[in-house]
């Protein structure tokens, strides 16, 4: 075979990957595909055996050069995607099948859109993405997989996805967009009086109590911070049943890399740090992931994770927020309905019909909340006019 034509190979792990060769891959600008994100979850046990998640990385070389890879684990459970199939899982189950292993591309435990089949800039993208995606299906045969799931999904991904029977799913979340305030009051004044007036309460009701706040790099705090900051996130999983998926040494491995460290911020009583919340920011884009508070503080999780953040992006010129997935109470605080994309190919034909049905009738039910829920933003009447809020909600695929 020529040595220069592109051929795909699976990967047990990043770290057979040179940091730069997988970073020069045309990475939408989303910190969550750099190779020192995800390779830091694999040094630190998130991901690999005893998981649920083991990574089964596939990538293309022409020659030596790496032109193509795909973020992909094989996975014996559903948690941790945020796209949910426990029904799919629990159909196969009544009729004596096996749903799992199954594979995903996406980033673990971070529901944020960005691309999934990742070709470096120079290189033919459609020749590349053919040879990924034919990687893609060997990986499943070989791993005798149920199915594959490309989850948050780049427009671009889905539809060529769709296009070679996958079948297309929507989700919707909430997302601020920035039209260019001058400051947080120049944004508030695009609100109703009445929700204006609302949203300046909560936020005095919180400095009223004495609480400050205080944005840090993840590289500036010192292991005794980030044990504290870190404890307050895993108590708020652990509040609802769940250990937090990633640990402290996946926290401390990412802010010594400027390209993906986290931004902490804190929120001080006296001396005290009583909450806390980690964002990732990307090449537009703030993300919101984690929150812990040590106590029950009246407004403060929305000025932690939502205010804050609107602050924090009006002041550095960021278009978009993006703090998570569900939450209808972050409309009031500005944030409008985004639908989400993933794509799923189905190997039983029969299930693959029966889940082709179930998702026409979903994404009919999301499309109608989605409008539902656009028609309850903060905003006045003309200003909803001129930021064009209905093209967060873009046509069906």
């Amino acid at each position: 075979m020529d040595a220069g034509l592109p051929t795909s190979r699976r990967i047990a792990g990043l770290d057979e990957v040179a940091a730069a060769e997988w970073n020069a891959l045309e990475l939408g600008g989303v910190p969550f595909l750099r190779h020192e994100f995800l390779a830091a979850q694999e040094r630190a046990g998130c991901v690999g055996p005893g998981t649920g998640w083991e990574p089964a990385h596939v990538i293309v070389r022409e020659g030596a050069r790496l032109v193509g890879a795909l973020p992909l684990y094989a996975k014996t459970h559903s948690w941790g995607e945020f796209v949910f199939d426990f029904g799919w899982a629990q159909a196969y189950a009544r009729h004596g099948l096996r749903y799992y292993p199954k594979l995903v591309t996406a980033t673990p435990f971070t529901p944020a859109t960005g691309p999934r089949f990742l070709v470096h800039p120079d290189a033919d993208a459609g020749a590349v993405r053919t040879v990924l995606l034919a990687g893609l299906q060997e990986a499943r045969a070989e791993l005798g997989a149920s199915s594959v799931h490309v989850q948050f999904a780049t427009d671009a991904d889905a539809d060529w996805l769709a296009g070679r029977e996958f079948l297309p799913r929507i989700d919707c979340q909430f997302h601020w967009s920035n039209h260019g305030y001058a400051d947080f009051d120049a944004f508030l004044a695009s609100f109703t009086a009445e929700k204006r007036k609302k949203a300046k309460r909560e936020r005095r009701r919180v400095f009223e109590a004495g609480i400050a706040f205080e944005w840090r790099a993840g590289s500036e705090l010192s292991a005794a911070e980030w044990r504290h900051v870190h404890g307050l996130h895993a108590q708020t999983f652990r509040r609802h049943g769940h250990e937090p998926y990633l640990n402290l040494a996946f926290f401390q491995a990412v802010s010594r890399t400027p390209a993906c460290e986290p931004h902490v911020l804190l929120a001080r009583a006296g001396r005290e740090v009583v909450a806390t919340a980690i964002f990732f920011r990307g090449r537009d884009t703030l993300y919101g992931r984690y929150w812990g508070a040590a106590g029950d503080f009246h407004s403060l999780h929305f000025e932690t994770c939502y205010h804050q953040g609107i602050e924090y992006c009006i002041r550095e010129g960021l278009a978009r927020f993006e703090p998570g997935t569900q939450g209808e109470h972050k409309i009031a605080r500005g944030f409008a309905p985004t639908l989400t994309r993933s794509v799923h190919w189905i190997a039983d034909p029969r299930f693959a019909r029966a889940i082709a049905r179930f998702l026409d009738d979903e994404r009919a039910a999301i499309r109608a909340y989605a409008d539902a829920a656009a028609d309850h933003v903060p905003y006045r009447r003309e200003m909803r006019d001129s930021l064009d809020l209905g093209d967060e909600v873009p046509p069906a695929p």
